[in-house]
């Protein structure tokens, strides 16, 4: 799909054109090879900078090629499965043409869907620069945001766990660890990219843009804190409730095993007294109940012995 976009230059409000003007923003959101042609002639951009966001394995970058820039990042993502969300990363590419900035994705994110709906303000498509620095610097926030979902959710996880420690549980738990694992190496990523940004002509011309470049990397790297902070309390908690959870199950082996102790102790003597050859009390007409007084006595003594040494 592919959308273009660009500022009223009277009231500043953004809106959808059918050709791709100079100044105008193009957004690709998993592209067709057509429409990636039709845009790398028009634009005279390279095709593998088109190409390049379309891997999900692709490495945040930076690269300039023929008067075009390629600013490839990481952005978070998030998706539903069943009552439960999962956290991802997916690349995203901003390229800077001499006329127009071209975005693309693989699928549809948030990060361009808040520019398109009016909640950055400030914005114009004429002024590709200082765009391509909002994106980022609202990419970083989206990090945070996301985060604070994630630990929310880990909270309530925990909850959970305290009253049924089950395997569902635990499993949320490691995917919401997964989570974090990804959107930490996905922050130390575009962490070099931003620093790399620093030392282009187009941010160090302009005080305001090199102040902004350098809030994005202050966002960035607070992200990046977070990240480590929420790891680290997940691994922390999963860690203990593996113990908890172990060690509940130690307490029911171990009182299993007094319990089959104790109730060897009468099946021993019931065995004994019913074997075919001559017994005690074979004889006696209370016979019966002697058996059954000292296998209760013997099971009563196998009972305050093991209470005795803390068994049971």
């Amino acid at each position: 799909m592919i959308d273009i976009y660009m500022t009223n230059p009277t009231n500043g409000a953004l809106s959808e054109q059918e050709k791709i003007l100079p100044g105008s923003w193009v957004h690709l959101c998993d592209p067709t090879p057509e429409e990636i042609g039709r845009v790398s002639s028009a634009l005279s951009i390279d095709r593998d900078f088109l190409m390049a966001a379309l891997d999900e394995e692709e490495r945040s970058r930076l690269d300039i090629e023929d008067g075009n820039t390629l600013v490839l990042v990481d952005t978070p993502t998030v998706e539903t499965q069943g009552p439960n969300f999962v956290y991802n990363t997916l690349p995203f590419g901003i390229i800077l043409t001499e006329d127009n900035i071209v975005t693309v994705c693989l699928k549809e994110v948030a990060l361009p869907r808040a520019f398109t709906e009016g909640l950055v303000k400030g914005l114009n498509t004429r002024k590709k620069n200082r765009m391509t620095l909002q994106l980022l610097y609202r990419n970083a926030t989206l990090f945070l945001f996301y985060l604070r979902q994630v630990d929310k959710n880990s909270t309530r996880v925990e909850n959970e766990l305290h009253i049924s420690m089950k395997n569902k549980e635990l499993i949320q738990m490691l995917g919401l660890e997964k989570s974090l694992v990804y959107f930490s190496t996905a922050l130390k990523s575009n962490e070099i990219v931003l620093e790399k940004m620093l030392r282009l002509d187009f941010v160090k011309d302009y005080p305001e843009d090199t102040e902004l470049l350098e809030d994005v990397i202050i966002e960035n790297k607070q992200a990046i804190e977070m990240s480590n902070i929420y790891r680290d309390i997940l691994s922390g908690t999963m860690d203990a409730f593996a113990s908890v959870i172990s060690n509940n199950l130690n307490i029911v082996m171990k009182l299993l095993a007094a319990l089959t102790i104790v109730l060897t102790v009468p099946t021993i003597i019931f065995g004994l007294w019913g074997t075919n050859v001559p017994l005690p009390f074979e004889h006696n007409p209370f016979g019966f109940w002697i058996v059954l007084g000292i296998g209760v006595v013997s099971t009563a003594a196998a009972v305050l012995l093991m209470i005795r040494k803390r068994w049971l």
